[in-house]
């Protein structure tokens, strides 16, 4: 049994092109699979061990980690399960062909992976918990638990090898060593892995020293989320870079995007507004109007005169609902328009709310603009698109 070395005669995972692409082709419903990859780039933002996060090519997600015991990288190959039986997860289930064709089962497919220069580990994640035959896999892979003599271990493979046997990867690697070499990590609900995304967003922050707050954290969270959607909607012939989110590049965002959110919410007001509209090359005229609008709403909103209070914070949640779908939008490319074209198409959605208003109750245009504007001055609405 090969024990998952490195061999020059197998190609490196950061130039073989996958051998399937289905996930890009049909990744509508994703959205599990890209909050557990929004998790491991927050987890690629904590460790600098975690080098490079794929998403949908060799595997839903692959992990490249460096390794503390030689120059040789880890790829860690992560498969998503988000539709799943109302059941424990069984070694019966992992074996399962599709159509009893070689090769479909999910042990299969995962132990296929092994098949790069990089050393392989792999990764099942999933909604549902184990059977307690399996629960040895989803302790840690330095975990006491998983010594390659423990007696779960051997009965593991022995129940694999009666299954499908003779099973080995392009490697020449069998159930043993993905058996060691696999944590089964089960994540819950996609609910459940939003909050923890959240909730260890905000104690990195907290550790940096940067104190995000709630609002501006779930920004950040749904930058993330356009990240990996549309690194899994490229396709590796011509965008394979695209695919492929870099730690340097990662964290070089993070550090600019949480300044922007936290020190520049300490500058004066209406300052980061200005400043965000001369990077969109809009003209002096239209930034003075916009600071006169947020100046006017800004007012208002502490001191509401035509609108109840609840009304009101009906007003702001449609606006802050609205300015986050048009920049996801306009980040992952789905709006392909320049940065007036955009701020323009920002400003006509604004006038379509209150149009839908101004049938039952008055104009509050004005309102509604000074809302986006004072959203924009907080450095949660860009209106140039994301690097």
């Amino acid at each position: 049994m090969n024990k998952g070395g490195s061999d020059i005669s197998f190609p490196s995972i950061e130039n073989s092109e996958p051998s399937e692409e289905g996930g890009p082709i049909a990744r509508f419903g994703f959205n599990y699979q890209d909050e557990v990859a929004i998790g491991f780039l927050i987890e690629m933002l904590e460790k600098p061990t975690l080098l490079k996060v794929h998403c949908e090519t060799h595997d839903d997600i692959v992990l490249l980690h460096e390794n503390g015991t030689s120059t040789e990288q880890v790829a860690e190959y992560v498969q998503v399960k988000a539709s799943e039986q109302d059941k424990l997860w069984s070694i019966p289930d992992i074996c399962q062909r599709k159509k009893s064709r070689v090769g479909t089962s999910i042990f299969e497919t995962s132990l296929g992976r092994d098949k790069h220069k990089e050393i392989s580990t792999f990764r099942l994640v999933t909604l549902r918990p184990v059977v307690s035959a399996l629960k040895p896999l989803t302790y840690e892979l330095t975990a006491p638990g998983r010594s390659p003599i423990c007696e779960d271990l051997k009965a593991i493979c022995a129940e694999l090898d009666k299954r499908l046997p003779d099973i080995v990867s392009p490697k020449k690697n069998d159930a043993t060593f993905w058996v060691e070499n696999c944590f089964w990590d089960v994540r819950h609900s996609e609910e459940d892995v939003r909050k923890d995304n959240l909730l260890r967003l905000l104690r990195l922050s907290t550790r940096e020293g940067r104190q995000l707050l709630v609002e501006p954290a779930e920004i950040i969270l749904q930058e993330l989320r356009v990240m990996a959607k549309h690194a899994g909607d490229c396709k590796w012939r011509p965008d394979r870079d695209k695919k492929i989110i870099l730690r340097e590049k990662l964290r070089a965002w993070w550090e600019q995007r949480t300044y922007e959110l936290t020190k520049g919410a300490a500058l004066k007001s209406g300052g980061k507004l200005a400043a965000k509209m001369k990077d969109a090359t809009l003209p002096d005229e239209i930034i003075a109007l916009a600071m006169e609008l947020r100046l006017d709403y800004a007012a208002e909103a502490r001191t509401p005169k035509y609108l109840e209070p609840e009304d009101t914070k009906r007003l702001q949640r449609r606006v802050r609902s609205e300015a986050q779908s048009l920049q996801s939008q306009f980040f992952a490319g789905q709006i392909n328009i320049d940065g007036p074209g955009f701020h323009a198409l920002c400003l006509d959605r604004m006038d379509a709310v209150n149009a839908e208003r101004c049938s039952t109750t008055e104009d509050r245009g004005d309102f509604l603009k000074g809302c986006m504007y004072d959203i924009a001055d907080r450095c949660l609405l860009k209106f140039v698109r994301q690097v």
